[in-house]
């Protein structure tokens, strides 16, 4: 009787140790079905920013080409003549800033005994000054058009 008990404890014994290797078995198979879905997941997070990113050059490609279009104007009398947008340039006064600091910073480094204090003074002084000439020069085209 006791070898029955015996050989009943190494059955329960060993199939318990058979249905443990089976969880870790299983454990094993859901982590790697999650892993290969995180990189899925990786993989697609790319491929979406990469789309969303060629969809930004596309429309900006396009705005840059609907602004170099060509309007064409019908008049009664039959003729066509083309306009074409003007490209914005600097202002007068922007441009007038930016030379008046670097005439100015210029001037200031080579009068002063101190180089650097003399630059700086200069391009402010240059630059008001020239934002004041630009200005007035702005004001001039503005009266012509």
């Amino acid at each position: 009787m006791k070898g029955l008990y015996i050989l009943f404890a190494v059955i329960i014994f060993t199939s318990c140790q058979n249905q443990g290797q089976s969880k870790e078995d299983i454990n094993k198979a859901k982590q790697a079905s999650i892993d290969s879905m995180k990189v899925e997941i990786n993989k697609q997070r790319v491929i979406d920013s990469m789309k969303t990113e060629m969809a930004k050059i596309k429309e900006e490609q396009e705005q840059k080409a609907e602004s170099q279009k060509v309007v064409v104007v019908h008049q009664n009398d039959g003729t066509a003549t083309a306009a074409t947008t003007k490209k914005k340039g600097w202002s007068a006064t922007a441009k007038g800033a930016v030379i008046g600091a670097g005439v100015g910073a210029a001037t200031g480094a080579i009068v002063s005994k101190k180089k650097g204090e003399g630059a700086i003074i200069g391009g402010l002084a240059g630059a008001a000054l020239g934002t004041g000439t630009g200005a007035v020069i702005d004001s001039k085209n503005k009266k012509k058009e």
